[in-house]
């Protein structure tokens, strides 16, 4: 019976491994905490209609109030502005009436962004003060001619002046009522009226897909073998979310079969590009894969905010990435089908074939390569047998290999043939 010799870490490397491990913490906490710290909205695209000189007056007042915050763009007419929000070329509108006393009309959509309409609607509130403001400012002159008319028919009356040329007693001036309304041309849907969940969906989507990708890199042998597994896993998991989030917690809309289909290929989209980076790399890959996805992509994904919010460039740069192309385009599958969606699913379809050429690349190489399949497969078991061997101090028993394992160190963590 053999007794194995425990060696301890040194304190001054076990010291060390803590302070990195508390850097590394960090990161993550800056990472997550970044965007929501940070946001601020900035030149949100808002629509006006009405005459120049009105929307000359919005403009100023907008710009001297929002402070950037908004920035307006003018259409046509009522149905233009409403066009424009439903294909999210605007997150809303001000439609000024033709004449004083009509009420402007603010448009919101509230599936684009909660906090853009609420947003919108502190702007109507303002509006309405402006316009209450106007109308008592106006109200001394009108009584001043009220009261110079009252004064001229007193002064006929007590002169005995009658006939046609008498003054008239004058009638109090009614006050015209001027309501600012606010229209929510896309509401969110009852069963998510706050929209929480179609944005809390996305992390676990985010997760999903990069648990997917770590679990079959570990599990399944063969480059070909790993991206039908991620294909499979895609389908299944893309059917199975969009009947949670569609059929059981009412935060998706519109065609199931559309919404499962974007899902599939989010997930596809991060799990390929792990198992491709793993037939490269080794092992090594994982940790890429979840550095990209988790503390780079998804951060910068304005899954839970709009793209305005987040500090250029990094919104717009997020949309390339999947967490970001999966966020608009179930969003836009559930509330605005008008609006173009060519661009995430391009994103999500070249992610995901982009893996899979990976895991090609990683299958070829490991057939042309020197070592065989069985090898290649168990290389880093390997090879960390080997560094413990290495490490082993003198006299110490060296256990065997066991039967059908190679007891040469291998190189890296790629897929048998097939």
């Amino acid at each position: 019976m053999h007794s194995h010799l425990t060696q301890r870490t040194p304190i001054g490397r076990a010291v060390g491994i803590g302070a990195v491990l508390s850097l590394v913490v960090g990161v993550i906490l800056l990472a997550f905490a970044w965007p929501s710290v940070t946001a601020e909205p900035k030149d949100l695209p808002v629509g006006v209609v009405g005459p120049d000189a009105s929307v000359a007056q919005v403009e100023e007042r907008v710009a001297d109030e929002a402070g950037g915050a908004i920035a307006l763009e003018r259409y046509d007419d009522r149905d233009a502005a409403v066009t424009a929000i439903e294909e999210r070329e605007a997150y809303g509108a001000i439609v000024l009436g033709a004449a004083p006393t009509d009420g402007p009309e603010v448009l919101i959509a509230t599936a684009a962004s909660p906090a853009v309409a609420q947003q919108l609607r502190g702007l109507a509130a303002e509006l309405q003060a402006g316009i209450d403001e106007q109308l008592r400012a106006a109200l001394p002159a009108q009584l001043r001619q009220v009261l110079e008319a009252a004064v001229t028919a007193a002064v006929a009356q007590a002169t005995g002046q009658t006939g046609a040329d008498a003054p008239s007693a004058p009638s109090v001036p009614e006050l015209p009522s001027v309501t600012v309304t606010v229209t929510d041309v896309v509401p969110l849907a009852e069963t998510d009226p706050t929209g929480t969940g179609l944005a809390v969906a996305m992390f676990p989507l985010v997760l999903g897909g990069m648990l997917g990708g770590i679990a079959v890199s570990l599990v399944v042998i063969g480059a070909m073998r790993r991206v039908a597994a991620v294909v499979a896993y895609s389908v299944a998991g893309g059917l199975l979310l969009t009947g949670i989030l569609q059929g059981w917690f009412g935060a998706l809309q519109g065609d199931y079969w559309l919404n499962a289909s974007a899902i599939a290929l989010a997930l596809a989209a991060i799990a390929a590009p792990i198992t491709g980076l793993v037939a490269l790399m080794g092992r090594a890959g994982i940790g890429v894969g979840a550095v990209l996805f988790v503390l780079v992509a998804n951060p910068i994904s304005a899954a839970t905010v709009p793209v305005q919010f987040l500090a250029a460039p990094w919104g717009a740069i997020g949309q390339w990435f999947p967490p970001g192309a999966a966020a608009t385009l179930l969003r836009d599958l559930s509330y605005f089908p008008d609006a173009p969606m060519a661009f995430p699913w391009l994103v999500l379809v070249a992610w995901a074939a982009g893996g899979i050429l990976l895991s090609l690349v990683g299958h070829f190489r490991t057939a042309g390569g020197a070592e065989n399949d069985t090898e290649a497969a168990h290389a880093d078991e390997e090879l960390a047998a080997a560094e413990t061997h290495a490490e082993a101090p003198a006299g110490a028993p060296v256990d065997a290999p066991a039967d059908g394992e190679s007891g040469r160190p291998a190189g890296r963590d790629a897929a048998p043939v097939g």
